[in-house]
């Protein structure tokens, strides 16, 4: 089935967007195939406030968060997960406001080498892979120095206006979404008048979500879509993108949509696909050349998940970019 994708203008860079009375958002200018127009860094409450991904090693990001957090108390660095477009200002924050940073963990470690596709394969020229080998995966890089300083699980106040006794009263706790990386967590706001979810990359309307091996599991990621659907959210803020206003609904539109691309993967190797750029040339056919090393990761991610299945074998102990695929 096709998504129904979300648009957005290109937002003010370094300016604060009021969303909500309760919600504020400052865009970092990092657009990119991952980012969309940039890194959204959200400001929750007055006075005492949140800040759920601080966002990427800019000058012109942090100082813009020095602005719009002037006069502020931040109680609580929200990291959804550690790439580098969401963690690296949080060791700046920390530092400038004292307050601590919280998530489910670091970044998991790599479970095993997923190697590196074929020569040659899938090649396209573009600005963002010129630093990388040929055979690589474009992938979103790792902020592996971030360690929270709070480590929270499933329903946990993360962050509340009760703590000062003052202000409009809101709650915020976690909620863990792991599967586009292991430590990956929404947070979920309830401010009196409609109950919010940060989804960082879990769900994003513009866009569906890499789920690069090892880190990123498909099979996990599916059971974390589940959480979103089984909420009664009124909308969904992605740190990249325009809000989503019927998070459940996209969710479920999501599963249904990686269900039908995980039966697609399994039939081509049933087909004959014996290879990962086999499978994307066809699957992704109708896809930007640009984008077909990151397709390559989700492929990879589908054929994890069907090789635990035991519908698909592999040469290699474990699935890998470069492995040959067969049916079971």
């Amino acid at each position: 089935m096709s998504l129904t994708l979300l648009t957005q203008d290109t937002p003010p860079y370094g300016v604060v967007e009021t969303k909500t009375p309760t919600v504020r958002r400052v865009t970092a200018e990092n657009p990119s195939k991952f980012t969309y127009h940039g890194t959204g860094t959200y400001i929750v409450g007055h006075g005492d406030v949140v800040v759920i991904d601080p966002g990427p090693q800019l000058d012109a990001h942090r100082d813009a968060l020095v602005r719009a957090l002037e006069g502020e108390r931040v109680q609580a660095i929200l990291i959804t997960h550690c790439h580098s477009d969401h963690s690296p200002l949080a060791t700046w924050l920390r530092e400038y406001t004292g307050a601590p940073t919280i998530a489910t963990g670091p970044h998991g470690d790599d479970a095993w080498d997923i190697g590196s596709l074929p020569d040659g394969a899938l090649e396209y020229v573009d600005d963002d892979d010129d630093d990388r080998p040929s055979g690589s995966v474009v992938e979103e890089s790792i902020d592996r120095s971030f360690r929270p300083d709070v480590v929270v699980g499933e329903g946990d106040v993360v962050a509340s206006s009760a703590d000062s006794g003052g202000g409009p009263h809101w709650t915020m706790r976690a909620v863990p979404t792991p599967g586009h990386t292991s430590n990956h967590c929404c947070f979920a706001l309830d401010d009196g008048d409609e109950s919010s979810l940060f989804t960082g990359d879990h769900l994003m309307g513009w866009s569906t979500t890499v789920i690069g091996p090892p880190d990123g599991d498909m099979a996990t990621y599916m059971t974390s879509l589940d959480v979103v659907v089984a909420r009664a959210d009124s909308v969904a803020y992605p740190t990249h993108g325009p809000p989503v206003r019927t998070p459940a609904a996209f969710a479920a539109e999501l599963i249904a949509h990686r269900r039908d691309r995980h039966a697609q993967v399994l039939a081509a190797v049933v087909g004959g696909q014996t290879t990962i750029p086999d499978i994307v040339v066809d699957l992704y056919r109708d896809v930007h050349p640009r984008l077909h090393k990151p397709a390559a990761s989700s492929v990879l991610a589908h054929l994890v998940a069907l090789v635990a299945e035991g519908r698909v074998t592999t040469d290699h102990e474990r699935p890998r970019l470069d492995g040959a695929y067969r049916p079971a």
